[in-house]
């Protein structure tokens, strides 16, 4: 079977930093304003992940524009807006802010008390009605005199902030070009430090900000972008020479599970990892197995150093300030894994407390984010994929942060009040309260069987609409490469993955499960819908074709269903979904083997709609009828022979047939199919089990009653 569920890595050796280098093409840098440079120059520097991370980093030009009002030319800021990612933004990522307004805010500077309210202070500076809001770094590029600047935060640079010995390293590597500020929030009172640092020591390329990262400059674009590269490279080739005369974390501790090893463990915890996460709504989690997260969790000083947390505020804000750590020998003990997360949760709260003051924000979710166990790997988890994904990464950051450090000093975390000054920061509360409602499957898992099929990928794209994560089985290797590959290009490639399964096949279902369980964390909604159809007289009907259709279409459904239960009941509950038939309910000539199995898997539907009430589980079930367009099952014999046992055409006339059959006369099509498992999926159906939708466009023989 096919499992896309993630890379598993190899046994884990120590990593270098990645030295970059520059990417820069005078051939298309060519002819572009002095913005489009900007963004040139941004997105470089973005989509390098030796330089900087999602989402992370800040850069920004002061330009000549014409004043819309005036007609006068004017100094205009350009900095990277507020949420946005260097990597991949246009130009409309961009804040733009009139210099001399900003600069003229200073005078309303009431001190380091006070910074916040400057930020009330920047969409009165706004230029040209831009509304693309300013972030809270907007200080460090607008009180500088320089023409072009970069904020990055690379591993590289991050482990000299970081570390004991990071002012030392800094002046080793670079002679006095770059200075060195300690820690300091971002805000208006560093921009100012930084700005009275510069004067009082011209000639500067740059300076390390301790815990935060680098700022550097120049008077164009190129140059700017330049400077950083090579700076980043300094580093990088700094730290490696000293990494590579000491093991890193002071050599492995835990011996480090084989890769199919780690991938079974990796199944079986996820779902109960999340089902240790409290909350209104489920999350969705990933799995790493990667050289950085091996090589640290089974190190020695792992329970040393995770304790201490991670130190960026770009990290810790995906991550929370310290993840959670699990005893590998203790992780089939449920009581055991409720109560470390029990203590994580009781633990942020005493963080909370001994840090909130009454202005503000309410304690956020105090589950872990990221989970270390020895020898296995690295499992985060959040609202959506993406961002537990993510999470993954800034930790994989945070973990080379570390090994840096420890090569050349002692890692050092913020401390307590400034890492939480910083998570609960206003402003990023007012991002929080910016970002849109989540849709409502968003936290929630699918699995589809049948998912290369016309009623499968409409399913799939319905449910992905909705915010779920969804994993695609089939039979058929190029169709459900064909339909991942189709829904990637619409959803993002976090939300959907796919596995070749043959789903009368106990060992490749149970495999195809543990993939999503590994990809995802579990499992909320199981669509069965892998079918195939048949026509014969009963006397014309083998035994090999009526186990043929029990097999897929009695058996597969069991198979599926027995292999989801175990999930859906670490989850409270979820919705299973069986794609029926008009022929379940109602007879039709030359089907008996297809007929009778269907019926057999409905009447499955309601054993285990009984079943599962209990534990949340509710089973119903779809009856289409006539699917034909985009319909895998009528591509081959069965449109042949349904078409010849009511005497017609096998072309246009039949869809015409089943059209006409219909007591509303239309065609039943995939995305029809798809709007009614939406339905019994979502929350719109929390009572309702043991049900029965048909979308036949009306079928008296077909009624339920």
């Amino acid at each position: 079977m096919k499992n896309e569920a993630g890379p598993v890595a190899d046994r884990a050796v120590a990593l270098p930093f990645a030295v970059p280098e520059s990417r820069w093409d005078d051939a298309a840098a060519a002819g572009k304003r002095p913005e489009q440079l900007l963004l040139y120059r941004s997105n470089l520097l973005g989509s390098d992940l030796t330089v900087t991370n999602f989402g992370g980093g800040n850069t920004s030009a002061k330009l000549t524009e014409k004043d819309p009002l005036t007609g006068d030319e004017v100094q205009v800021l350009w900095v990277k807006g507020s949420g946005g990612d260097i990597g991949s933004m246009q130009l409309d990522g961009f804040s733009t802010l009139y210099l001399d307004k900003f600069r003229a805010t200073e005078t309303l500077y009431r001190g380091v008390a006070f910074e916040d309210e400057m930020v009330g202070y920047l969409p009165h500076c706004t230029f040209n009605l831009n509304p693309r809001a300013a972030s809270i770094d907007t200080p460090l590029h607008g009180l500088l005199p320089f023409a072009h600047i970069d904020h990055v935060h690379p591993d590289a640079i991050i482990a000299l902030a970081a570390s004991s010995g990071g002012e030392a390293a800094t002046r080793e590597i670079w002679k006095g070009a770059v200075g060195w500020l300690p820690w300091k929030r971002p805000g208006f009172e560093l921009g100012v430090q930084i700005r009275q640092y510069v004067a009082a020591n011209p000639g500067l390329r740059g300076v390390m900000l301790a815990g935060h990262g680098i700022i550097c400059w120049a008077e164009d674009s190129k140059a700017c972008y330049e400077n950083t590269i090579d700076l980043i490279a300094d580093a990088a080739n700094h730290l490696n020479a000293k990494m590579a005369a000491r093991p890193a974390f002071g050599g492995e501790a835990v011996a480090q599970l084989e890769p199919a090893a780690r991938a079974a463990l990796a199944a079986k915890l996820m779902p109960r990892l999340r089902a240790n996460m409290l909350g209104e709504r489920s999350k969705v989690g990933h799995f790493s197995d990667d050289a950085e997260a091996l090589e640290f969790v089974s190190s020695k000083e792992f329970g040393r150093l995770a304790a201490i947390g991670t130190s960026c505020p770009d990290h810790f804000l995906r991550t929370k300030i310290a993840p959670l750590t699990l005893d590998p020998a203790r992780l089939d003990d449920g009581a055991y894994l409720a109560e470390r997360f029990e203590q994580y949760r009781q633990d942020y709260a005493a963080y909370y407390g001994r840090c909130a003051r009454p202005t503000d924000p309410k304690m956020r979710d105090p589950n872990p984010v990221v989970i270390l166990v020895p020898g296995l790997g690295r499992m985060t988890f959040a609202a959506d994929k993406t961002t537990a994904r993510l999470a993954g990464e800034f930790y994989g950051n945070a973990i080379n942060v570390m090994r840096g450090a420890e090569a050349i000093g002692d890692y050092i975390g913020l401390p307590e009040q400034e890492a939480f000054d910083i998570e609960y920061w206003a402003l990023e509360e007012a991002k929080l309260q910016r970002m849109p409602r989540p849709k409502p499957l968003v936290g929630k898992i699918a699995l589809v069987t049948g998912g290369g099929g016309g009623i499968g990928q409409a399913t799939a794209a319905r449910l992905l609409a909705e915010g779920a994560c969804v994993m695609l089985l089939d039979l058929n290797s190029e169709s459900v490469e064909d339909a991942r590959e189709s829904l990637v290009q619409k959803y993002g490639r976090d939300l959907v993955r796919s596995a070749v399964c043959d789903v009368t096949d106990e060992v490749q279902v149970q495999a195809a499960f543990d993939a999503c369980a590994r990809a995802f964390g579990g499992l909320d909604i199981l669509v069965a819908n892998a079918g195939i159809a048949s026509s014969a007289s009963i006397e014309d009907t083998t035994v090999e074709l009526w186990r043929k259709n029990y097999d897929v279409l009695a058996q597969g459904y069991f198979l599926a269903s027995r292999a989801a239960f175990p999930l859906l009941k670490l989850q409270n509950g979820g919705s299973i979904i069986f794609i029926g038939s008009k022929n379940a309910l109602a007879a039709t000539p030359n089907a008996s083997a297809y007929a009778s199995a269907k019926a057999a898997s409905l009447h499955l539907a309601r054993c285990l709609a009984l079943e599962g009430a209990p534990d949340g589980i509710r089973v119903n079930v779809v009856n289409p009828d006539a699917v034909i367009r985009g319909s895998r099952i009528w591509d081959g014999e069965w449109r042949q022979e349904r078409a010849g046992a009511y005497g017609i055409d096998a072309g246009d006339e039949l869809e015409e047939f089943y059209r006409n059959r219909s007591m509303l006369k239309l065609s039943v099509l995939p995305e029809d199919i798809a709007e009614a498992v939406y339905f019994f999926a979502s929350d719109a159906a929390a009572k309702s089990t043991g049900n029965i939708i048909n979308v036949d466009a009306g079928n008296a023989q077909a009624f339920t009653r």
